[in-house]
Protein backbone atom coordinates (compact mmCIF):
# COMPACT_ATOMS: atom_id res chain seq x y z
CA UNK A 1 0.00 0.00 0.00
CA UNK A 2 1.78 3.70 -1.02
CA UNK A 3 -0.76 6.77 0.02
CA UNK A 4 -0.65 9.14 -3.13
CA UNK A 5 1.14 12.46 -2.40
CA UNK A 6 -0.72 15.52 -2.46
CA UNK A 7 0.16 16.53 -5.82
CA UNK A 8 -0.48 13.54 -7.18
CA UNK A 9 -3.67 13.63 -5.32
CA UNK A 10 -4.82 17.10 -6.86
CA UNK A 11 -4.83 15.41 -10.02
CA UNK A 12 -7.35 13.25 -9.22
CA UNK A 13 -9.34 16.34 -7.40
CA UNK A 14 -9.20 18.48 -10.67
CA UNK A 15 -10.22 16.36 -12.70
CA UNK A 16 -14.17 16.99 -14.65
CA UNK A 17 -15.78 15.29 -17.42
CA UNK A 18 -14.64 18.41 -19.16
CA UNK A 19 -11.30 18.70 -17.30
CA UNK A 20 -9.78 15.27 -17.92
CA UNK A 21 -6.18 15.25 -16.06
CA UNK A 22 -4.74 11.76 -17.76
CA UNK A 23 -1.44 12.44 -20.61
CA UNK A 24 -1.41 10.93 -23.67
CA UNK A 25 0.92 9.87 -25.62
CA UNK A 26 1.30 8.43 -29.62
CA UNK A 27 3.84 6.21 -30.90
CA UNK A 28 3.81 5.57 -34.38
CA UNK A 29 5.66 2.48 -34.83
CA UNK A 30 6.97 0.60 -38.10
CA UNK A 31 5.95 -3.29 -37.48
CA UNK A 32 8.16 -4.27 -40.48
CA UNK A 33 11.22 -4.36 -38.28
CA UNK A 34 9.37 -6.83 -35.56
CA UNK A 35 10.90 -10.65 -35.24
CA UNK A 36 8.37 -11.74 -35.22
CA UNK A 37 5.15 -10.79 -38.15
CA UNK A 38 3.08 -8.06 -36.26
CA UNK A 39 -0.27 -9.76 -35.04
CA UNK A 40 -2.52 -7.65 -32.51
CA UNK A 41 -2.81 -10.77 -30.06
CA UNK A 42 1.06 -11.34 -29.70
CA UNK A 43 1.91 -7.47 -28.87
CA UNK A 44 -1.19 -7.43 -26.31
CA UNK A 45 0.44 -10.59 -24.92
CA UNK A 46 3.87 -9.03 -25.03
CA UNK A 47 2.64 -6.03 -23.32
CA UNK A 48 1.37 -7.61 -20.69
CA UNK A 49 3.89 -10.05 -19.85
CA UNK A 50 6.46 -7.04 -19.27
CA UNK A 51 4.14 -4.46 -17.41
CA UNK A 52 2.61 -7.26 -15.14
CA UNK A 53 5.39 -6.64 -12.28
CA UNK A 54 5.39 -3.07 -12.82
CA UNK A 55 3.56 -1.34 -9.66
CA UNK A 56 2.60 1.15 -11.61
CA UNK A 57 1.08 -0.55 -14.36
CA UNK A 58 -1.10 -2.94 -11.95
CA UNK A 59 -2.10 -1.23 -8.75
CA UNK A 60 -5.30 0.85 -8.65
CA UNK A 61 -6.88 3.51 -6.49
CA UNK A 62 -8.30 3.03 -2.83
CA UNK A 63 -10.17 5.55 -1.49
CA UNK A 64 -9.52 6.76 2.17
CA UNK A 65 -13.29 6.54 4.29
CA UNK A 66 -14.96 9.74 4.35
CA UNK A 67 -12.92 11.17 1.96
CA UNK A 68 -10.29 12.16 5.32
CA UNK A 69 -7.11 11.85 3.23
CA UNK A 70 -5.66 11.36 -0.15
CA UNK A 71 -6.29 7.97 -1.84
CA UNK A 72 -3.99 4.84 -1.55
CA UNK A 73 -2.62 2.70 -4.38
CA UNK A 74 -3.48 -0.73 -4.19
CA UNK A 75 -2.50 -4.08 -6.38
CA UNK A 76 -5.28 -5.12 -8.16
CA UNK A 77 -6.40 -8.46 -8.13
CA UNK A 78 -8.04 -8.95 -11.40
CA UNK A 79 -5.71 -7.27 -13.13
CA UNK A 80 -6.35 -8.23 -17.25
CA UNK A 81 -4.56 -7.16 -19.81
CA UNK A 82 -7.62 -7.07 -22.08
CA UNK A 83 -9.21 -4.67 -20.26
CA UNK A 84 -5.71 -2.14 -20.78
CA UNK A 85 -5.24 -2.77 -24.35
CA UNK A 86 -7.44 -2.40 -26.82
CA UNK A 87 -7.45 -2.56 -30.85
CA UNK A 88 -8.83 -0.70 -33.04
CA UNK A 89 -8.47 0.45 -37.14
CA UNK A 90 -8.61 3.72 -39.18
CA UNK A 91 -11.11 4.16 -41.64
CA UNK A 92 -10.05 4.72 -45.19
CA UNK A 93 -8.05 6.35 -46.49
CA UNK A 94 -6.40 5.96 -43.09
CA UNK A 95 -4.33 8.86 -43.08
CA UNK A 96 -3.07 11.36 -41.03
CA UNK A 97 -6.51 13.05 -40.59
CA UNK A 98 -8.15 9.78 -39.38
CA UNK A 99 -5.69 9.06 -36.81
CA UNK A 100 -5.95 12.58 -35.42
CA UNK A 101 -9.25 12.58 -35.19
CA UNK A 102 -9.43 8.98 -33.52
CA UNK A 103 -6.81 10.14 -31.14
CA UNK A 104 -8.87 13.41 -30.19
CA UNK A 105 -11.95 11.13 -29.58
CA UNK A 106 -10.00 8.57 -27.10
CA UNK A 107 -8.35 11.41 -25.53
CA UNK A 108 -11.85 13.14 -24.82
CA UNK A 109 -13.05 10.30 -22.61
CA UNK A 110 -12.12 9.46 -18.57
CA UNK A 111 -10.22 6.43 -17.67
CA UNK A 112 -11.83 3.91 -15.52
CA UNK A 113 -11.10 4.78 -11.35
CA UNK A 114 -11.95 1.20 -10.73
CA UNK A 115 -8.45 -0.36 -12.59
CA UNK A 116 -4.86 0.64 -13.38
CA UNK A 117 -5.18 4.05 -14.64
CA UNK A 118 -3.87 3.44 -18.02
CA UNK A 119 -4.85 2.12 -21.36
CA UNK A 120 -3.33 1.46 -24.46
CA UNK A 121 -5.45 1.48 -28.19
CA UNK A 122 -3.57 0.13 -30.92
CA UNK A 123 -4.15 1.47 -33.98
CA UNK A 124 -3.88 -0.57 -37.18
CA UNK A 125 -4.17 0.37 -41.18
CA UNK A 126 -2.29 3.93 -40.69
CA UNK A 127 -1.19 4.78 -43.92
CA UNK A 128 1.54 7.56 -43.76
CA UNK A 129 2.95 7.36 -46.98
CA UNK A 130 5.89 5.36 -46.64
CA UNK A 131 4.39 2.28 -48.94
CA UNK A 132 3.57 0.02 -46.41
CA UNK A 133 0.90 0.57 -43.24
CA UNK A 134 2.07 1.28 -40.11
CA UNK A 135 0.69 0.61 -36.67
CA UNK A 136 -0.10 4.01 -34.31
CA UNK A 137 -0.18 3.26 -30.46
CA UNK A 138 -2.07 5.91 -28.14
CA UNK A 139 -1.25 5.68 -24.83
CA UNK A 140 -3.06 7.09 -22.00
CA UNK A 141 -2.03 7.57 -18.45
CA UNK A 142 -3.58 9.58 -15.44
CA UNK A 143 -1.37 12.30 -13.79
CA UNK A 144 -1.58 11.03 -10.46
CA UNK A 145 0.63 8.06 -11.73
CA UNK A 146 3.04 10.16 -13.85
CA UNK A 147 4.43 13.30 -14.38
CA UNK A 148 6.41 13.47 -17.72
CA UNK A 149 9.70 11.95 -17.23
CA UNK A 150 8.36 9.17 -15.03
CA UNK A 151 6.07 8.75 -17.92
CA UNK A 152 8.98 8.36 -20.44
CA UNK A 153 10.92 5.95 -17.74
CA UNK A 154 7.78 3.92 -17.92
CA UNK A 155 7.49 3.41 -21.76
CA UNK A 156 10.98 1.71 -21.00
CA UNK A 157 9.74 -1.15 -19.84
CA UNK A 158 8.35 -1.82 -22.73
CA UNK A 159 11.39 -0.73 -24.91
CA UNK A 160 14.56 -1.28 -26.22
CA UNK A 161 17.46 -0.63 -28.22
CA UNK A 162 17.50 -3.56 -31.02
CA UNK A 163 14.29 -5.36 -32.16
CA UNK A 164 15.17 -8.32 -30.29
CA UNK A 165 17.02 -6.83 -27.30
CA UNK A 166 15.65 -7.29 -23.53
CA UNK A 167 13.89 -3.85 -22.63
CA UNK A 168 15.62 -0.90 -21.50
CA UNK A 169 14.15 -1.38 -17.83
CA UNK A 170 12.95 -5.03 -17.18
CA UNK A 171 10.08 -5.59 -14.31
CA UNK A 172 11.62 -6.37 -10.87
CA UNK A 173 10.10 -8.61 -8.50
CA UNK A 174 8.13 -6.21 -6.12
CA UNK A 175 5.91 -6.68 -2.75
CA UNK A 176 2.92 -5.03 -2.48
CA UNK A 177 2.56 -6.07 1.23
CA UNK A 178 -0.97 -6.57 3.05
CA UNK A 179 -3.71 -4.28 2.20
CA UNK A 180 -5.12 -2.22 4.77
CA UNK A 181 -8.66 -2.71 6.35
CA UNK A 182 -11.28 0.40 6.47
CA UNK A 183 -10.25 0.94 10.46
CA UNK A 184 -6.73 1.19 9.52
CA UNK A 185 -7.15 3.76 7.00
CA UNK A 186 -9.09 5.38 8.95
CA UNK A 187 -6.94 5.63 11.91
CA UNK A 188 -4.18 6.77 9.26
CA UNK A 189 -6.33 9.74 8.39
CA UNK A 190 -7.25 10.47 11.58
CA UNK A 191 -3.13 10.97 12.56
CA UNK A 192 -2.61 12.55 8.89
CA UNK A 193 -5.47 15.03 9.07
CA UNK A 194 -4.35 15.57 13.18
CA UNK A 195 -0.57 16.88 12.07
CA UNK A 196 -1.45 19.35 9.31
CA UNK A 197 -1.89 22.44 11.31
CA UNK A 198 2.02 21.34 12.72
CA UNK A 199 3.20 21.42 8.97
CA UNK A 200 1.70 24.54 7.78
CA UNK A 201 3.23 25.97 10.34
CA UNK A 202 6.71 24.32 9.89
CA UNK A 203 6.17 25.89 5.72
CA UNK A 204 4.85 29.11 6.84
CA UNK A 205 8.88 30.23 7.47
CA UNK A 206 10.28 29.28 3.92
CA UNK A 207 7.25 30.51 1.91
CA UNK A 208 7.38 34.03 3.81
CA UNK A 209 11.66 34.13 2.72
CA UNK A 210 10.63 32.92 -0.78
CA UNK A 211 7.61 35.92 -1.19
CA UNK A 212 10.58 37.89 0.44
CA UNK A 213 13.15 37.32 -2.17
CA UNK A 214 10.27 37.51 -4.80
CA UNK A 215 9.83 40.90 -3.65
CA UNK A 216 13.42 41.83 -4.16
CA UNK A 217 13.83 39.99 -7.65
CA UNK A 218 10.58 42.15 -8.45
CA UNK A 219 12.24 45.31 -8.10
CA UNK A 220 15.55 44.18 -9.39
CA UNK A 221 13.82 43.78 -12.61
CA UNK A 222 15.38 39.34 -12.54
CA UNK A 223 11.72 38.02 -11.29
CA UNK A 224 10.42 35.60 -13.53
CA UNK A 225 6.93 36.67 -15.58
CA UNK A 226 3.75 36.54 -13.03
CA UNK A 227 0.38 34.36 -13.54
CA UNK A 228 -2.43 36.58 -13.65
CA UNK A 229 -1.00 39.18 -15.99
CA UNK A 230 -1.52 37.16 -19.38
CA UNK A 231 -3.91 38.82 -22.22
CA UNK A 232 -7.02 36.79 -22.93
CA UNK A 233 -7.24 34.74 -25.97
CA UNK A 234 -10.15 32.82 -27.95
CA UNK A 235 -8.26 29.89 -26.14
CA UNK A 236 -8.93 31.08 -22.76
CA UNK A 237 -11.83 30.54 -21.27
CA UNK A 238 -14.56 27.60 -19.85
CA UNK A 239 -13.46 24.33 -21.92
CA UNK A 240 -15.41 21.18 -23.02
CA UNK A 241 -15.01 17.59 -23.12
CA UNK A 242 -13.84 17.97 -26.90
CA UNK A 243 -10.03 17.51 -27.74
CA UNK A 244 -8.71 18.41 -31.21
CA UNK A 245 -5.07 16.84 -31.90
CA UNK A 246 -2.38 18.07 -34.23
CA UNK A 247 1.35 17.06 -34.66
CA UNK A 248 4.62 17.63 -36.21
CA UNK A 249 8.09 17.35 -36.59
CA UNK A 250 10.96 19.81 -36.33
CA UNK A 251 14.85 18.82 -37.04
CA UNK A 252 16.90 18.41 -33.46
CA UNK A 253 19.27 19.62 -35.50
CA UNK A 254 18.14 23.23 -36.89
CA UNK A 255 17.18 23.88 -33.52
CA UNK A 256 20.82 22.18 -32.16
CA UNK A 257 22.72 25.21 -35.09
CA UNK A 258 20.15 27.82 -33.98
CA UNK A 259 21.56 27.47 -30.24
CA UNK A 260 25.13 27.02 -30.82
CA UNK A 261 24.66 30.44 -33.26
CA UNK A 262 23.08 32.31 -30.87
CA UNK A 263 24.59 30.92 -27.41
CA UNK A 264 20.87 30.04 -25.89
CA UNK A 265 19.83 26.77 -25.04
CA UNK A 266 17.42 24.25 -26.98
CA UNK A 267 14.77 25.06 -24.77
CA UNK A 268 14.71 28.92 -26.04
CA UNK A 269 14.76 27.88 -29.16
CA UNK A 270 11.59 25.13 -28.97
CA UNK A 271 9.75 28.48 -26.92
CA UNK A 272 10.95 31.06 -29.60
CA UNK A 273 9.76 29.00 -32.07
CA UNK A 274 5.93 28.32 -30.15
CA UNK A 275 5.92 32.20 -29.81
CA UNK A 276 6.38 32.56 -33.00
CA UNK A 277 3.84 29.76 -34.32
CA UNK A 278 1.59 31.37 -31.63
CA UNK A 279 2.07 34.62 -32.78
CA UNK A 280 1.49 34.22 -37.05
CA UNK A 281 -1.79 31.90 -35.99
CA UNK A 282 -3.21 34.88 -34.17
CA UNK A 283 -2.46 37.03 -36.28
CA UNK A 284 -4.01 35.64 -39.27
CA UNK A 285 -7.00 35.45 -37.18
CA UNK A 286 -6.59 39.05 -36.23
CA UNK A 287 -6.58 38.20 -32.45
CA UNK A 288 -2.98 39.02 -31.62
CA UNK A 289 -3.07 40.56 -28.31
CA UNK A 290 -0.41 43.71 -28.41
CA UNK A 291 0.91 42.40 -25.26
CA UNK A 292 3.09 38.85 -24.82
CA UNK A 293 1.25 35.68 -24.37
CA UNK A 294 2.10 34.05 -20.67
CA UNK A 295 3.22 30.20 -20.72
CA UNK A 296 3.26 27.73 -17.82
CA UNK A 297 6.31 25.94 -18.49
CA UNK A 298 6.66 22.54 -16.14
CA UNK A 299 9.98 21.67 -14.63
CA UNK A 300 11.56 18.48 -13.66
CA UNK A 301 12.46 18.63 -9.63
CA UNK A 302 13.36 14.87 -9.36
CA UNK A 303 16.85 15.65 -8.84
CA UNK A 304 16.90 18.03 -6.31
CA UNK A 305 13.59 16.88 -4.16
CA UNK A 306 14.34 15.39 -1.02
CA UNK A 307 10.81 13.83 -0.79
CA UNK A 308 10.70 10.10 -1.29
CA UNK A 309 7.51 9.22 -2.09
CA UNK A 310 5.34 10.82 -5.49
CA UNK A 311 5.07 9.99 -8.80
CA UNK A 312 5.13 14.03 -9.70
CA UNK A 313 8.01 15.37 -9.03
CA UNK A 314 7.37 18.92 -10.97
CA UNK A 315 7.37 22.74 -10.45
CA UNK A 316 6.35 25.23 -13.03
CA UNK A 317 8.07 28.74 -13.80
CA UNK A 318 6.35 31.33 -15.97
CA UNK A 319 7.71 32.44 -19.31
CA UNK A 320 6.63 34.89 -21.71
CA UNK A 321 6.56 33.94 -25.52
CA UNK A 322 7.98 36.91 -27.19
CA UNK A 323 4.03 37.20 -29.03
CA UNK A 324 4.49 40.56 -28.87
CA UNK A 325 8.01 40.77 -31.06
CA UNK A 326 7.76 40.46 -34.94
CA UNK A 327 11.45 39.71 -35.05
CA UNK A 328 12.48 36.07 -34.57
CA UNK A 329 16.10 37.16 -33.78
CA UNK A 330 14.83 39.87 -31.00
CA UNK A 331 12.30 37.16 -29.79
CA UNK A 332 14.56 34.54 -28.86
CA UNK A 333 17.17 37.00 -27.05
CA UNK A 334 14.46 38.49 -24.98
CA UNK A 335 13.26 34.95 -24.19
CA UNK A 336 17.19 33.61 -23.17
CA UNK A 337 17.31 36.62 -20.63
CA UNK A 338 13.76 36.03 -19.24
CA UNK A 339 14.36 32.09 -19.27
CA UNK A 340 17.82 33.09 -17.52
CA UNK A 341 16.34 35.13 -14.39
CA UNK A 342 13.25 32.13 -14.53
CA UNK A 343 15.69 29.64 -14.10
CA UNK A 344 16.97 31.41 -11.04
CA UNK A 345 14.38 32.88 -9.81
CA UNK A 346 12.74 28.89 -9.58
CA UNK A 347 15.86 27.94 -8.21
CA UNK A 348 15.61 30.21 -4.87
CA UNK A 349 12.21 28.44 -4.14
CA UNK A 350 12.02 24.50 -2.67
CA UNK A 351 12.08 22.46 -4.84
CA UNK A 352 9.07 20.72 -3.10
CA UNK A 353 7.32 23.50 -1.99
CA UNK A 354 4.53 22.79 -4.80
CA UNK A 355 4.54 19.21 -3.61
CA UNK A 356 4.71 20.61 0.21
CA UNK A 357 1.67 22.84 -0.50
CA UNK A 358 -0.70 20.12 -2.25
CA UNK A 359 -0.21 18.02 0.68
CA UNK A 360 -2.69 20.65 2.04
CA UNK A 361 -5.60 19.64 -0.61
CA UNK A 362 -8.85 18.27 0.94
CA UNK A 363 -10.26 15.98 -1.03
CA UNK A 364 -14.12 16.91 -1.36
CA UNK A 365 -13.38 20.80 -0.48
CA UNK A 366 -11.13 20.65 -3.57
CA UNK A 367 -13.49 18.55 -6.09
CA UNK A 368 -16.58 21.37 -5.41
CA UNK A 369 -14.05 24.01 -5.70
CA UNK A 370 -13.43 22.78 -9.67
CA UNK A 371 -16.87 21.87 -10.25
CA UNK A 372 -18.15 25.18 -8.87
CA UNK A 373 -15.51 26.81 -10.82
CA UNK A 374 -16.25 25.49 -14.01
CA UNK A 375 -20.64 26.00 -13.40
CA UNK A 376 -19.85 29.30 -12.98
CA UNK A 377 -17.28 30.00 -15.85
CA UNK A 378 -15.36 32.17 -13.79
CA UNK A 379 -12.53 31.18 -16.24
CA UNK A 380 -13.94 33.89 -18.03
CA UNK A 381 -14.46 36.33 -15.60
CA UNK A 382 -11.15 37.17 -13.57
CA UNK A 383 -7.88 37.70 -15.33
CA UNK A 384 -6.24 35.16 -17.14
CA UNK A 385 -3.94 33.22 -15.21
CA UNK A 386 -1.67 31.97 -18.51
CA UNK A 387 -2.78 31.29 -21.82
CA UNK A 388 -1.19 27.67 -22.21
CA UNK A 389 1.26 25.25 -21.02
CA UNK A 390 4.64 24.32 -22.86
CA UNK A 391 6.55 21.28 -22.00
CA UNK A 392 9.58 20.11 -23.70
CA UNK A 393 10.24 16.32 -22.81
CA UNK A 394 14.37 15.40 -23.13
CA UNK A 395 13.70 11.53 -25.19
CA UNK A 396 15.82 8.83 -26.17
CA UNK A 397 19.35 10.27 -29.04
CA UNK A 398 19.20 6.52 -30.81
CA UNK A 399 16.66 4.41 -32.24
CA UNK A 400 14.47 2.73 -29.79
CA UNK A 401 11.93 -0.16 -30.88
CA UNK A 402 8.69 -0.78 -29.07
CA UNK A 403 8.04 -4.65 -28.39
CA UNK A 404 10.31 -5.19 -31.67
CA UNK A 405 9.07 -2.49 -33.84
CA UNK A 406 11.20 0.40 -34.46
CA UNK A 407 9.44 3.82 -33.11
CA UNK A 408 8.81 6.06 -36.05
CA UNK A 409 7.71 9.10 -33.67
CA UNK A 410 7.21 10.42 -29.76
CA UNK A 411 4.25 12.39 -29.96
CA UNK A 412 3.49 13.52 -25.82
CA UNK A 413 0.27 15.31 -25.23
CA UNK A 414 -0.64 16.86 -22.00
CA UNK A 415 -3.91 17.94 -20.19
CA UNK A 416 -5.51 21.23 -20.88
CA UNK A 417 -7.45 23.39 -18.10
CA UNK A 418 -9.96 25.92 -17.71
CA UNK A 419 -8.75 29.11 -18.77
CA UNK A 420 -6.02 27.74 -20.74
CA UNK A 421 -7.22 25.82 -23.63
CA UNK A 422 -4.17 24.60 -25.42
CA UNK A 423 -1.19 22.50 -24.54
CA UNK A 424 1.75 22.14 -26.65
CA UNK A 425 4.62 19.57 -25.40
CA UNK A 426 7.72 18.92 -27.38
CA UNK A 427 9.80 15.20 -26.92
CA UNK A 428 13.05 14.72 -28.71
CA UNK A 429 13.63 11.63 -30.27
CA UNK A 430 16.84 10.09 -32.42
CA UNK A 431 17.39 13.28 -34.11
CA UNK A 432 13.81 14.38 -34.25
CA UNK A 433 11.43 17.07 -32.12
CA UNK A 434 8.11 15.35 -32.07
CA UNK A 435 5.58 17.92 -31.29
CA UNK A 436 2.28 17.59 -29.92
CA UNK A 437 -0.67 20.04 -29.90
CA UNK A 438 -4.36 19.38 -27.76
CA UNK A 439 -6.78 21.71 -27.42
CA UNK A 440 -10.36 22.30 -26.62
CA UNK A 441 -11.54 21.73 -29.65
CA UNK A 442 -14.53 24.42 -29.32
CA UNK A 443 -11.37 26.84 -28.02
CA UNK A 444 -8.69 25.58 -31.43
CA UNK A 445 -11.03 23.88 -33.53
CA UNK A 446 -8.29 23.75 -36.56
CA UNK A 447 -5.23 22.85 -34.09
CA UNK A 448 -3.37 21.98 -37.40
CA UNK A 449 -2.84 25.58 -38.62
CA UNK A 450 -1.02 26.14 -35.58
CA UNK A 451 1.01 22.88 -35.62
CA UNK A 452 2.45 23.53 -39.30
CA UNK A 453 3.57 26.77 -38.64
CA UNK A 454 6.39 25.18 -35.94
CA UNK A 455 8.51 24.29 -39.37
CA UNK A 456 8.23 27.12 -40.96
CA UNK A 457 8.79 29.21 -37.66
CA UNK A 458 12.01 26.86 -37.48
CA UNK A 459 12.85 27.74 -40.75
CA UNK A 460 12.79 31.54 -40.66
CA UNK A 461 14.66 31.88 -37.48
CA UNK A 462 17.53 29.36 -38.65
CA UNK A 463 17.35 31.81 -41.90
CA UNK A 464 17.17 34.58 -39.75
CA UNK A 465 20.47 33.29 -37.24
CA UNK A 466 22.39 32.76 -41.02
CA UNK A 467 21.76 36.19 -42.56
CA UNK A 468 22.51 38.01 -39.20
CA UNK A 469 24.62 35.51 -36.64
CA UNK A 470 24.50 37.22 -33.06
CA UNK A 471 27.90 37.25 -31.30
CA UNK A 472 29.04 34.59 -28.73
Amino acid sequence: MDRLSGLDASFLYLETPAQLMHVCGLIVLDPSTMPTPYSFAGLQAAIGDHVRDVPAFTRKLRRVPLGLDHPVWVRDKQFDIERHVHRLALPRPGGYRELMDLCAHLAGQPLDRSRPLWEMWVIEEYDAGLGHELVAVFAKMHHATVDGVSGANLISHLCSLEPDAPPLAPAEPHGFGREPGQLELLGRAVVSTGSRPLNAVRLLSPTGKGITRTIGRVRAGTAMAAPLTAPRTSFNGTITGHRAIGTADLSLEDVKQVKQATGTTVNDVVLAVAGGALRSYLEAREELPESSLLATVPVSVREESQRSGGANKVSALFTRLGTDVADPLERLEQLAVANRHAKDHHQAISADSLQDWAEFAAPRTFGLAVRAYAGLRLAEKHPVVHNLVISNVPGPPVPLYFMGAEILALQPLGPVFHGAGVNITVMSNNGRLHVGIIACRESMPDVDDLVQRFPTELATLRAAVVARPLAD
